[in-house]
């Protein structure tokens, strides 16, 4: 399937910034089922911005602005053919080990509730085990917008019983690594059903399985990624996996807007 993204973020700040700093994880990469055809991203001082591969593999930009900004907008667009691999991505080139990705982070610390939950997938069919954890959580934490703040942990959504995508990922990659399973969380876009564009980030899970290498799991939609989604970046939790990271001197307070769309194109002949 071939897909097109435009996404765009938008920061409005009460008075002008003295300086900022991002780091962008805005580019995603060429893995099984997934070919970045052509990307870009827009954003002042982007001509002058330092490029690195993180220890997940992520490439990032590092924009800075010295200048004086009441706002800021970035601009990520591109084309990516996708390919239905039933969720599998195999062992894609990462610099860290696998064994990286048994961390429990601030954001996927487990607890009893959790553990009981992880043990669904300790069987001697992981892969069965995990869709079965998948189907748990989802029936567990209940779909909701605006329920949870953005650094809610697993621990916090679960007991809630209510959360988003990034939630649901935290649970799951908190229960994995609780019964030994490296696990790692994915931010990424999605094409929803029936030609609806996507409005926001999408997350889900992935897990180390043996003969099978990583494969993702999304328990919002109760299904393993499909042609549908793209990879964006990989971490241990949403922190170290987000989009957009920076630090800022000057103004009080900002205002946030982000836009994504996401929709299906004609292929390319």
């Amino acid at each position: 399937m071939l897909l097109a993204v435009n996404h765009k973020t938008r920061y409005v700040y009460d008075r002008p910034l003295a300086h900022t700093i991002q780091q962008l994880r805005l580019t995603p990469r060429d893995v099984p089922g997934q070919t970045v055809l052509d990307w870009e991203i827009e954003v002042p001082g982007m001509e002058r911005a330092a490029s690195y591969a993180d220890g997940f593999g992520n490439i990032v930009h590092v924009v800075s602005h010295q200048e004086a900004l009441s706002e800021l907008e970035i601009v990520a667009r591109g084309l990516v053919q996708t390919e239905d691999r039933a969720g599998v991505v195999g062992q894609p080139a990462c610099p860290a080990s696998d064994i990286v990705f048994l961390r429990f982070t601030g954001l996927t610390r487990a607890n009893p509730a959790i553990r009981r939950l992880g043990s669904l997938a300790a069987t001697s069919d992981p892969l069965a085990g995990c869709h079965e954890l998948m189907e748990a959580i989802h029936e567990k934490v209940v779909y909701r917008t605006g329920v949870t703040q953005v650094h809610a942990s697993a621990i916090d959504a679960l007991s809630a019983g209510e959360g988003v995508c990034q939630d649901h990922a935290h649970i799951f990659i908190a229960a994995a690594r609780s019964v030994g399973m490296p696990a790692r969380y994915v931010s990424g876009y999605l094409l929803l059903e029936d030609g609806q564009d996507s409005e926001a980030h999408h997350a889900w899970a992935e897990v180390h399985l043996p003969g099978l290498g990583w494969v993702g799991f999304d328990v919002s939609n109760r299904i393993c990624p499909t042609d549908r989604y793209i990879r964006l970046s990989t971490g241990l939790d949403s922190r170290s996996a987000a989009p957009i990271r920076g630090v800022q001197f000057g103004g009080n307070e900002e205002n946030l807007q982000v836009e994504v769309s996401v929709s299906q194109q004609a292929q390319q002949q």
